[in-house]
């Protein structure tokens, strides 16, 4: 009778769960125990997530800004150019701060490593409210002539530099805070703040726009959303001196693993790369997928509409908006689902879906009316949810704690560097050669074919354990009916293996 009830609870078990449960047993050479398994008390957990999603909403608050200003800001610092070259390049002034991201990552990951994430986060809001707000004080080009765009450049660049050390550490700092079983739903709040951010930057664009004229929104109006950074990194760095560093961190410094944190930044970068190729490889075409994607919508759509489809200002600001809306209601419910159905379907069937759907998306953009339009933002903004949300469990799960900020410092920032960033540069200087408008649903199919190939070699982590961590429950109830799952998953293992 006890041998069948612990067959029936172990059939129970998503066959990655067994898997990974069976060699921790194996290991352990029992069951776990209590101090196996760790809890997460809830309010630190939601201190957490709180403080992480912040600094998510700050930094892409800047891109909603500067994608739905990007025509001002080309005529306030390159007045002398052809609209084409203003657009152009205000986009690659834009594509600059990612170009230095992989370097803030090089610097920030193996410093998470051994200092700790908290530490590091902390430094990263500092360094990305004052670039932002940096940006709001630079006098025009007509008034210092073309030591503007060199500053602003300067400035985009010490975003970029601390955006490398940010959006990494942030997902591994969550899913490392967070139980097994919902980590895909409570990482999926550090991209709710990400699209937050980006709705909250390019609606108080849109009210500006309405409410001022022209020359008013060239004269100051535009140096508005860039201000109000400054405020908003002193409160995100208040409640990120508040947290307390990730129990994984701290399992790790107190096992024999804490040797690592002694270890050279230049030592620990050689060790990701030899050691850890192919997951890199992985979160590369994660990353693509998911940011090819982002920046085709938030960065690129919005000028699309204006400068290609010569519609107003205000219509296309709205009409993206609505997806930003969207995907912010939408998100959580899909790492929910990541939660119970696994990472690779989800991402999966979005990837095939941006195959099939890029080019009727565009066709419907492109059309007239109101209705049409709308529903091929939708459709690109849903897609771009299916791939937000499990991105910040799944990525930091393709590593080991003692690596894991330093390898998302690689993995992420320069995938997002060479693919993502570039992504409206790109796709209007196509444009601009090819005069053909449907290149940016290229751009996404081609996107949708890399993103395919990579699920197909991803590992399921939906409610595994990270490598080199304790199993994450969120209640000493969880943990009770961990252990007693572990007892009969040990019990049955022995039986099969013919031991005991």
């Amino acid at each position: 009778m006890v041998e069948e009830r612990a067959e029936e609870s172990v059939a129970n078990l998503p066959h990655q769960v067994r898997e990974d449960l069976t060699r921790r047993l194996r290991r352990n050479r029992g069951a776990f125990r209590e101090e196996d398994v760790q809890v997460v008390e809830r309010p630190l957990l939601r201190r957490a997530v709180g403080a992480s999603a912040l600094g998510n909403c700050m930094e892409w608050f800047d891109f909603g800004v500067y994608s739905y200003l990007a025509a001002t800001i080309g005529k306030v610092f390159f007045p002398g150019a052809s609209p084409a070259a203003q657009l152009i390049s205000s986009f690659a002034t834009f594509a600059a701060a990612f170009l230095v991201r992989p370097l803030g990552g090089l610097v920030f990951g193996p410093l998470g490593d051994r200092i700790g994430r908290q530490k590091v986060l902390a430094t990263t809001m500092i360094m990305m409210a004052a670039g932002t707000f940096a940006i709001g004080l630079i006098p025009s080009y007509a008034t210092i002539g073309i030591a503007a765009p060199v500053l602003l450049l300067l400035a985009r660049m010490v975003q970029g530099f601390s955006t490398g050390g940010e959006y990494g550490g942030a997902t591994t700092f969550v899913a490392e805070y967070s139980p097994d079983r919902r980590r895909g739903f409570l990482s999926s709040w550090l991209d709710f703040g990400t699209f937050t951010g980006y709705a909250l930057g390019s609606a108080l664009v849109t009210v500006l726009n309405l409410l001022l004229t022209d020359a008013e929104m060239l004269s100051w109006g535009w140096r508005v959303p860039f201000l109000i950074a400054g405020p908003l990194g002193v409160i995100g760095l208040y409640m990120r001196l508040k947290l307390e560093e990730s129990p994984a961190f701290q399992q790790q410094l107190d096992a024999h693993e804490k040797n690592l944190a002694q270890e050279s930044a230049g030592g620990e970068l050689r060790t990701v790369v030899k050691d850890h190729w192919r997951p890199l490889l992985i979160c590369a075409g994660l990353v693509l997928l998911y940011n090819v994607t982002n920046y085709m919508v938030t960065g690129f759509l919005p000028t699309y509409q204006t400068e290609t489809l010569h519609r107003s200002s205000g219509s296309a600001d709205v009409l993206v908006l609505t997806g930003m809306v969207w995907i912010v209601l939408l998100i959580t419910f899909l790492g929910r689902l990541s939660d119970r159905v696994g990472r690779r379907p989800l991402y999966g069937v979005a990837a095939a879906a941006m195959i099939v759907l890029a080019v009727p998306s565009f066709l419907l953009i492109k059309a007239d009316g109101t209705w049409a339009p709308i529903l091929g933002v939708l459709i690109l903004s849903t897609l771009l949810a299916c791939f937000a949300a499990p991105s910040a469990a799944t990525l930091p799960a393709l590593f080991p704690t003692a690596v894991r900020y330093a390898a998302m410092g690689i993995g992420f920032n320069f995938a997002v560097a060479a693919f993502g960033g570039t992504t409206p540069l790109v796709t209007e200087a196509l444009i601009s050669v090819t005069g053909d408008d449907m290149v940016p649903a290229y751009y996404l199919m081609l996107a949708g074919v890399i993103g395919l190939v990579t699920v197909r070699f991803l590992p399921e982590s939906a409610q595994v354990p990270l490598s080199g961590s304790q199993p994450m429950v969120g209640s000493r109830e969880e943990r009770r009916e961990l252990i007693g799952t572990s007892t009969d998953l040990y019990r049955v293992d022995r039986r099969h293996t013919g031991v005991g």
